[in-house]
């Protein structure tokens, strides 16, 4: 097994202070985390575009269920009693990047260079520029479109969804705010929120840069290949990034909670991002805003629908991925009260039907085996009680109950 470097991995500037939750103490500090991001959609997309009225209006949401869910308490805000940490998070993130992310910018630099000296070739810019926006608004309809049908699964058997969630740490919360429903609204509210706040780079870069059709087949295989390599590196940096969201207090508050604030649902699911962590982890790590569109929304719409699908950990509910994908992959544990595991903990190491085999074939060795990371950085074992509780539940709920057969059929009578 290769030897990795626990210092780079854990390495922290400012304080470290673990936490998974949001307490009344946060108000504070929520409120202006909300505020920014108000302010950044509507700066990035322009004051009456339909994404900063539906965006405003999400953060003007989540402000007012935040006291109903949480409770208040006033404190000095971190970012007054910490300014440097603000400084540290930002070293922490630029540390982080690795090198697909500077290649893609580089390559997207150099085609708005060749196209703007060569006015002459029929790179036909505006029709690209015209291309990118439409696929920017498939991207983000199609999303919504399916995550409304999860919110409408979720609230019809709501019942369901609390019995499961009961039976998990998540009881302590329902037995302080009671109505599931308002759990199930406030998770789809985070998830759109998130995904409005995750396409402000790529938005960016559609609106500002310039993309050439003649240049088309040449990005596009550039692009392909970079994904790929930043695939291979994509657990060792998700790993560092998640464990700072997790030990830096003022990452957790700021960048990664609203994450952990919500039901582990699907509805939340955004390439694991909080509001705005996915501004950083979408415009100051991953390479994908500075491809051409087409591959941008092909990649975007993959990661996006893929972290929903992963991120049902309500067995029982649509989304419903086969059972065997639950016990190759441990983040579940992570939604339900656990640190560790901090990197994807994917385990294709042990028996595994053909059809997983099939479906998990185009992930690198890296991905496949990502539980290795963990268990070398914090000795963490793949067979532990929590993963077996987890699985006994999917056991339990994942396949709805039969119904029983109609009177007739058992041979009694109305």
């Amino acid at each position: 097994m290769k030897t990795v470097d626990k210092a780079r991995f854990h390495k922290l500037y400012g304080v470290k202070r673990q936490r998974t939750a949001y307490q009344r103490k946060d108000f504070i500090d929520y409120m202006i985390m909300i505020a920014l991001c108000a302010a950044l959609i509507w700066t990035a997309y322009g004051a009456f575009h339909a994404m900063s009225i539906v965006g405003v209006a999400l953060c003007g949401y989540m402000l007012a269920v935040f006291p109903i869910r949480h409770g208040i308490e006033f404190r000095v805000p971190l970012i007054a009693k910490q300014p440097q940490e603000i400084l540290y998070m930002l070293i922490h993130k630029v540390e982080n990047i690795k090198l697909p992310y500077f290649i893609a910018i580089g390559l997207l630099l150099l085609e708005n260079y060749v196209i703007s000296v060569t006015p002459d070739l029929p790179h036909k810019v505006e029709l690209t520029h015209r291309i990118a926006l439409g696929l920017f608004w498939l991207h983000f309809g199609a999303l919504t479109a399916y995550r409304t049908a999860i919110l409408v699964a979720h609230l019809a058997k709501r019942e369901h969804v609390r019995e499961v969630l009961m039976q998990s740490v998540w009881k302590t919360r329902l037995e302080k705010q009671p109505s599931v429903a308002l759990e199930i609204f406030h998770a789809f509210a985070t998830g759109l929120l998130t995904h409005i706040v995750y396409l402000v780079p790529w938005y960016l870069v559609i609106r500002y840069a310039n993309f050439s059709l003649v240049l088309f087949p040449v990005a596009c295989v550039a692009a392909f290949f970079l994904q790929k390599l930043n695939v291979k590196t994509l657990n060792d940096w998700f790993y560092r990034d998640h464990w700072l969201s997790h030990n830096s207090e003022l990452d957790f508050v700021y960048l990664h909670g609203p994450h952990h604030d919500s039901i582990p649902s699907g509805l939340i699911g955004v390439a694991g991002n909080g509001f705005l962590e996915g501004l950083f982890r979408s415009g100051l790590a991953f390479p994908i805003p500075f491809f051409n569109p087409v591959l941008a929304a092909f990649y975007y719409t993959g990661d996006v629908k893929i972290d929903i699908d992963l991120h049902q950990y309500i067995p029982g509910v649509f989304p419903k991925l086969p059972k065997e994908f639950f016990g190759v992959i441990q983040h579940s544990l992570h939604h339900f009260g656990r640190l560790e595991p901090y990197g994807f903990a994917i385990n294709l190491d042990q028996p595994v039907s053909d059809d997983i085999r099939k479906r998990t074939n185009v992930l690198p060795d890296e991905l496949k085996y990502s539980i290795k990371l963990d268990e070398q950085l914090t000795g963490y074992q793949w067979d532990n009680p929590k993963f077996r509780w987890f699985l006994d539940l999917v056991d339990k709920y994942h396949d709805d109950p039969v119904p029983p057969a109609p009177k007739e059929a058992r041979g009694e009578t109305l």
